[in-house]
């Protein structure tokens, strides 16, 4: 579902990372590095947020390159902020995620919504939203659609035990039929979401 080659990311006269390259089916998949190691970085690259010097990502078979909706269609993103426009509320942005998904926001959807405790604050813009609150509306919509590949970068940053669980129950969930591939600090979400844990070196780190 996932697959990435030869992935080379440089800011001016630095490279961030080269030569990487993975391939993952369905399943929970735990990016475990150092801070400041280009975790970020690669996750923004594998969702499309930012652009690879070399390589190339696809999602179920689909090149971020060459067939850049058809890939994003198939993926969800959850960035470590999760800012949509600052006006819009909580309840556009699900809307406007599962037309691009073509789908619509179904009673699953609220119920996980619901679980998430977001009832109180869909009709919110997000500049009005705390941190954690963004990061639940983005998780909320890794649900929407027939999206196979969910990336998401400190998934359980700003979230409460209660909305831990729920984030827990979400990916196992998720990964039963997806690739659910995230970042975290925290080792026993990966545990519990019985992740399978890598690091740059296994993805062919060359620099």
């Amino acid at each position: 579902m996932l697959r990435f080659e030869n992935l080379c990311k440089r800011y001016g006269e630095r490279t961030i990372f080269q030569g990487l390259r993975y391939s993952t089916g369905a399943g929970c998949v735990l990016l475990n590095d150092e801070s400041g190691s280009g975790k970020s970085t690669l996750l923004g690259v594998l969702a499309g947020a930012i652009p690879t010097d070399e390589g190339d990502v696809w999602i179920d078979g689909y090149s971020l390159r060459t067939a850049p909706h058809d890939a994003k269609r198939l993926l969800a993103y959850v960035p470590d902020d999760c800012m949509a426009d600052p006006l819009q509320t909580g309840r556009v942005y699900l809307e406007r995620v599962a037309s691009t998904r073509n789908t619509a926001v179904d009673s699953d959807t609220l119920d996980l919504a619901e679980r998430f405790g977001l009832a109180p604050h869909i009709e919110k813009r997000f500049e009005q939203m705390s941190f954690g609150t963004r990061k639940k509306m983005f998780l909320t919509a890794t649900a929407l659609g027939k999206a196979t590949v969910v990336i998401a970068d400190d998934p359980g940053g700003g979230l409460d035990a209660a909305a831990r669980a729920v984030l827990i129950e979400l990916f196992k969930t998720l990964a039963q039929d997806r690739t659910v591939f995230f970042s975290s600090y925290d080792t026993g979400l990966a545990q519990a979401c019985n992740a399978k844990s890598i690091s740059f070196v296994d993805l062919g780190m060359t620099v």
